[in-house]
């Protein structure tokens, strides 16, 4: 049988892990069983009753978080040269296009968010097989396809932040660092769950929003109980 460490011992006595708890009170719960020396992510995983195979039942959404996600974003602005310096005052890291191209097809894709223009998408759809897999793939439907390229790189580094329910009906994001203060870590929490809701199909029956569960980069999972989210 294995060895049960002394901080996961710690952790279990901390929170029930058959009960569901108030989103503040699973925070300050996942923030005291959580015992990584670095910074953690705040990650909330949402199981919905939907039927991701159906395209009717698809839940994408597009959130910006009200404090931000803690995280340093690395941007690449795919655009042509009248939009360099719209990108660059806007704070990406790396602004070009056919250079960077030919870099992303050599193997490099050291960046967190690619922007870029609808002109030049026929360019960025032969990537589409090293950018998917890696959720890299720019799409307007997340406004990393624009013309507002500032506009885009500039909500990008504020805290702006995409998902897409998976095959298994699970929409997995980060909404803060651990460090952050209670009260904004629920604040950007709640955005992404009001937002989920809002986004609920019209095709999906049933209990929409089954389970939710909050923990960091390598914590437990503690269970929030989905009447203290709703709207």
């Amino acid at each position: 049988m294995a060895k049960v460490s002394k901080k996961r011992k710690e952790a279990e006595a901390k929170h029930d892990l058959t009960k569901s708890y108030a989103l503040a009170d699973a925070i300050q719960i996942v923030k005291d069983i959580t015992f990584t020396k670095f910074d953690a992510s705040m990650d909330i995983d949402v199981r919905l009753g939907v039927d991701p195979r159906k395209a009717n039942q698809m839940v994408r959404g597009v959130v910006t978080l009200p404090h931000g996600t803690g995280k340093t974003v690395r941007v690449l602005a795919l655009v042509t040269p009248d939009k360099e310096d719209e990108a660059k005052a806007a704070g990406a890291e790396h602004v070009g296009l056919d250079d960077y191209v030919q870099k992303i097809k050599d193997g490099w894709t050291d960046v967190d968010v690619i922007i870029t223009m609808p002109s030049v998408m026929p360019k960025i759809g032969a990537l589409g097989k090293i950018l998917g897999p890696r959720g890299l793939m720019p799409n307007p439907k997340t406004g990393t396809v624009t013309m507002e390229v500032g506009k885009a790189v500039q909500e990008v580094k504020a805290g702006k932040i995409d998902f897409k329910v998976d095959k298994y009906g699970i929409i997995h994001t980060s909404v803060a660092k651990v460090s952050f203060a209670n009260d904004k870590i629920l604040d950007n929490a709640k955005e992404v769950l009001q937002t989920i809701i809002k986004l609920k199909p019209t095709a999906a029956k049933g209990t929409y929003m089954k389970s939710i569960y909050l923990s960091s980069t390598m914590s437990q999972g503690v269970q929030v109980d989905p009447k203290s989210v709703t709207l």
